[in-house]
């Protein structure tokens, strides 16, 4: 069998966050409540930035790093997003377009709530395993963004906004997929997955969610349980304490995985509270640091814990990372790959830690003002011509990073230009 995973990998956090500790104060948030997200930065979609823009962002210093004949060997697009601004236009179309892609390839969008980027990389591992096309490579990018739209008089359409603000985020993860698996060797087969129907997080409106916290809580400590038993069966002697050096998770925010990882370290290894706050430090907090500083982007967010996970973890040796990946509704899997010393480097090209520390800081001022303005851009608008000065800083601290963004839609159709 062909070896197969991830080429390169890259994640696009945003041109501004806020600190989240300042928004919390603001809104008078419970202090125990809030430290329990684990949550120090949320990036912020400026009017200007919007599923597509974040998504070129994110893949263009991968698609620079190829030759030409590497770039032309893409055959394969797909988007991965719950966040979609057209119900029939893929956003595959835009950001194929942007990136200069040979045109002999397919392009197309997947939704699954936040299991989407899992699905995306899922079915492109098993585009190159076909060997339908060989040497093909696949472009999988994962991109969500979260706009708190705020109804007239001031009422945030969003249910218990004041704890979904914190960690709503914006950004996106591009991996390419092919049989050079530099970053990321997938373990082929080794695949945990399991879904039903619940009702716990939805986007009854396309810009807007709703659901159950509690109810989506309980189905995501469920799904991580039950993936990992279905992953189990098809590989012998997996022990969840034993077989993985790392292990990244789909993170909403931080506390979540460590609840999730505390109840299986409880079920599966009978682990005592100090061992698992130690095993939590070692092994998954490599995975939440990017996280914490990005926020939820949906399904996006795993992908940005295993390059966080990458990026953070110990490589001097070959070390095998487990993922879990959860979508509402719901979906989800654990799956699994080695990574090794020439792979992080690798990931390390793309200074994803660098380009997070050089994003413009909004002040609660900016931010409450860019709170009014996120219906500008808002699903379904025809006309409108963005204002690139809104936040005059942002702008500036992105000048000559050859940042795409969005400056007008007219007729419905998206006109973005390079700064």
């Amino acid at each position: 069998m062909i070896s197969v995973g991830i080429e390169a990998i890259n994640a696009f956090g945003g041109m501004a966050y806020l600190d989240v500790m300042e928004l919390a104060n603001h809104r008078d948030l419970d202090a125990p409540r809030f430290k329990n997200l684990l949550m120090k930065e949320k990036a912020v979609a400026l009017p200007y930035e919007d599923p597509v823009t974040c998504a070129v962002n994110a893949a263009k210093p991968i698609i620079d790093s190829l030759s030409e004949s590497e770039k032309n060997r893409i055959e394969l697009v797909i988007t991965c997003s719950e966040s979609g601004i057209d119900f029939g236009k893929s956003m595959s179309t835009y950001i194929h377009h942007y990136l200069g892609l040979n045109r002999n390839c397919r392009l197309f969008e997947l939704k699954q709530a936040c299991y989407s980027g899992t699905a995306g990389l899922q079915m492109a591992v098993n585009f190159i395993l076909s060997q339908t096309s060989p040497g093909a490579k696949a472009l999988v990018i994962a991109s969500d963004i979260s706009r708190f739209l705020v109804a007239e008089g001031g009422d945030a359409l969003t249910e218990d906004w004041s704890y979904a603000e914190p960690s709503g985020g914006a950004g996106a993860v591009a991996v390419l997929v092919s049989e050079q698996p530099y970053v990321f060797q997938v373990d082929v087969g080794a695949n945990g997955y399991y879904g039903f129907e619940v009702m716990d997080t939805c986007r009854p409106i396309p810009d807007s969610e709703a659901g159950n916290t509690d109810l989506s809580l309980m189905s995501y400590l469920d799904c991580c349980e039950q993936t990992f038993l279905e992953y189990q069966k098809k590989v012998a002697g997996v022990d969840y304490r034993n077989t993985f050096n790392y292990l990244s998770f789909h993170t909403p925010f931080g506390g979540m995985v460590k609840g999730a990882h505390r109840t299986m370290m409880r079920k599966m290894a009978r682990a005592k509270p100090d061992e698992i706050e130690a095993d939590f430090e070692m092994r998954v907090m490599p995975g939440v640091i990017y996280c914490q500083r990005v926020g939820n982007i949906m399904g996006a967010t795993v992908l940005l814990s295993l390059a966080s996970t990458i990026d953070k973890g110990n490589f001097d040796t070959p070390k095998r990372i487990g993922c879990f990946s959860y979508g509402s509704g719901c979906c989800s899997e654990f799956y699994s790959g080695v990574v090794t010393k020439q792979g992080q480097e690798r990931l390390r090209r793309f200074n994803i830690e660098k380009e997070l520390n050089e994003r413009y800081q909004l002040s609660m001022e900016e931010y409450e003002h860019l709170l009014l303005e996120s219906g500008t851009v808002k699903f379904g608008t025809r006309n409108v011509k963005l204002d690139l000065g809104l936040i005059p800083g942002a702008l500036d601290k992105s000048r000559g990073k050859q940042r795409l963004v969005l400056e007008e839609i007219r007729e419905f159709h998206r006109e973005y230009r390079w700064i």
